[in-house]
């Protein structure tokens, strides 16, 4: 299988753990050292461990994802197909507290290889301006 192939499974699970709420399967896909940019968090999170803590302040918060869905995937390799950017359109639908609702984003996510995984390193999220 080639590396394109195996990126765009790796980010299709990262996608469909989030979607189904699979916190342990979600985090997997992460490397410990990962670090996370989203712009719906007040600070960005310098290692897997921070992020998981805050999921889990968010989870006690009522925060709720019902499915996640994925478009205009692309991913461009680097240095000698050892890091790949993956980047697509994602849409969520969540609820916090009970209230739905539906996002539209854009993602970056920073594959490294690890020997034949490839683990995620670097995640970064930002609202899709074109999403209605």
């Amino acid at each position: 299988m080639n590396a394109d192939t195996m990126v765009l499974e790796a980010a299709a699970e990262i996608v469909a753990a989030f979607g189904s709420q699979n916190k342990e399967r979600y985090f997997s896909c992460f490397s410990p050292a990962a670090t996370f940019i989203f712009y719906s968090s007040n600070r960005p999170f310098y290692s897997r461990r921070e992020y998981e803590d805050e999921w889990e302040s968010w989870q006690k918060g009522g925060f709720r994802v019902h499915g996640c869905f994925s478009s205009e995937a692309k991913v461009t390799l680097h240095a000698d197909s050892q890091i790949a950017i993956f980047t697509h359109s994602v849409r969520t639908e969540s609820s916090i507290s009970g209230e739905r609702m539906t996002i539209g984003e854009r993602e970056t996510i920073v594959f490294e290889k690890n020997g034949e995984r490839w683990l995620a390193i670097h995640e970064h999220l930002s609202l899709d301006p074109n999403f209605t």
